[in-house]
C-alpha cells in the first residue's frame, strides 16, 4: 500500500520526474517503506531530500544508513537506488547477486525501463542498507 507523502518538497521532486521514471522510482519508494516496516529494529522511516534526491533512512540514529532514489540523467528513462558510496554495501550486494543488478561503480543499482525489477533480492539489498550500522556494530 502506497505511504503518503508527508514533505511536499519530496512529492514535488515525484512530480517532476517523467511518467515512465516516476512509476518506477514510486514502486521502489514503496518497496523501502515496506520493507523497512517488515524490520523490527528498523522502525520509522524519515523521508527528506539529500542532494535533490529522495532519500530514506531509518529516524533512529545508528540503524541504517540512507538510501536514496533517482532518475538515471541521459539514460532515457532509467532508475537508480543509491546507498553510500563510502560503505562496502555494493561491494556486498554484488557478492550476494552478481549477476542480477546491473551496479554502477560503489554508489547504484540501476533498473532500465523496460527491466522487471527483482522484488526478493533486493528486498534484501534495502534490508542490508536500513540495517546497515546495526549490524556492522554487532559484527565487529
Amino acid at each position: 500500500m502506497p505511504v503518503a507523502f508527508k514533505d511536499t518538497a519530496v512529492q514535488a521532486v515525484f512530480d517532476r520526474y517523467e511518467a515512465g521514471a516516476r512509476d518506477k522510482l514510486l514502486y521502489l519508494r514503496d518497496l523501502i517503506f515496506d520493507q523497512a516496516a517488515s524490520i523490527q529494529s528498523v522502525g520509522p522511516l524519515t523521508e527528506s531530500l539529500k542532494w535533490g534526491q529522495p532519500a530514506y533512512r531509518p529516524s533512529a540514529d545508528g540503524i541504517g544508513t540512507t538510501v536514496r532514489l533517482d532518475a538515471v540523467r541521459g539514460s532515457g528513462r532509467a532508475v537508480a537506488l543509491y546507498v553510500p558510496c563510502s560503505t562496502p554495501l555494493i561491494s556486498d550486494f554484488i557478492t550476494y547477486y552478481p549477476n542480477l543488478f546491473n551496479f554502477q561503480g560503489k554508489r547504484a543499482l540501476v533498473f532500465a525501463p523496460d527491466e522487471a525489477i527483482p522484488e526478493a533480492e533486493l528486498r534484501h539489498c534495502i534490508a542490508m542498507a536500513l540495517t546497515y550500522h546495526n549490524r556492522r556494530r554487532n559484527t565487529v
